[in-house]
């Protein structure tokens, strides 16, 4: 059993380095890329079908807390991060990713999916399109703020994301700069993590089906990989984010967004 641990594990460090990467340059948790990576894995392993998905989503916000913290440090080194958005978004963030983690298991795929479908692509097309939003549009404020924070929380714990695929297009849509939204997205996936991981971990103990060495919906192997490999590459990645012109930086988190907004599409609507 431990040589058959050893083998994924060296699989779980290779994800964690592809996805570092990525994490440290767009701000993003990588949750977007885990999830579909953790379930093809856990689905090789032949893991419970039951629970593969809970796993994968667990596992991913679970490596998200330890990222984020990677890349917080990256990217406050550049002075890239606007703490007074984060200190004011993130209880209401924490609330709503809570709250979604216990209510994951009854939802509707399709109706969260749609959703994400319309937004990322509007989304994608305006930061490929280049649109500038109004001059006068800012960040809402406090009552504004709150019920956006709580909205991107939920969504969060649902899908096993940090959230910066939804509040970096928020962010530049009210004329964030494009280092700003990432440095501010990157620190955001804290505590959107930190809630999901906990509330994955809560549900999952005492649950049938799971593998060994599995903490409630967090497999412990997949989470010591990956954070081992994003240790190594989200500076990297940060580095190249601020060394890159903002208009291809807008790109190519464009194309990543699309890409990701055709895959749930099809995934969701089309794969039966």
């Amino acid at each position: 059993m431990t040589e058959i641990v050893m083998q994924w594990w060296l699989a779980y460090l290779g994800v964690g380095i592809f996805v570092g990467f990525f994490a440290g340059l767009l701000g993003i948790g990588g949750g977007t890329l885990l999830v579909p990576l953790m379930v093809f894995l856990f689905t090789a392993q032949d893991f419970s079908s039951e629970r593969i998905l809970h796993l994968a989503i667990g596992t991913s916000l679970a490596s998200i807390i330890f990222t984020s913290l990677s890349s917080i440090r990256a990217h406050h080194a550049r002075r890239a991060i606007l703490w007074p958005t984060v200190r004011q978004s993130a209880g209401y963030l924490v609330a709503g990713t809570f709250l979604g983690s216990f209510f994951a298991e009854s939802l509707n795929p399709s109706v969260l999916a749609g959703l994400f479908v319309i937004f990322a692509g509007y989304a994608s097309a305006q930061l490929i399109l280049d649109f500038k939003p109004k001059p006068t549009r800012s960040l809402p404020k406090s009552v504004g703020m709150g019920i956006g924070s709580g909205a991107v929380g939920i969504i969060s714990s649902f899908v096993g994301i940090g959230g910066g695929v939804i509040t970096i297009p928020l962010m530049v849509m009210h004329n964030v700069p494009m280092r700003n939204a990432i440095g501010t997205s990157a620190a955001l996936g804290f505590p959107i993590a930190l809630a999901g991981g906990l509330g994955y971990v809560w549900n999952g103990l005492g649950n049938s089906h799971l593998p060994p060495f599995s903490f409630g919906y967090v497999y412990l192997p997949a989470l010591i990989g990956i954070v081992i490999g994003t240790f190594i590459t989200v500076p990297i990645g940060a580095k190249v984010a601020h060394s890159i012109p903002v208009s291809r930086l807008k790109r190519i988190f464009a194309i990543i967004l699309m890409f990701l907004a055709i895959d749930m599409f099809i995934n969701i609507f089309l794969t039966k």
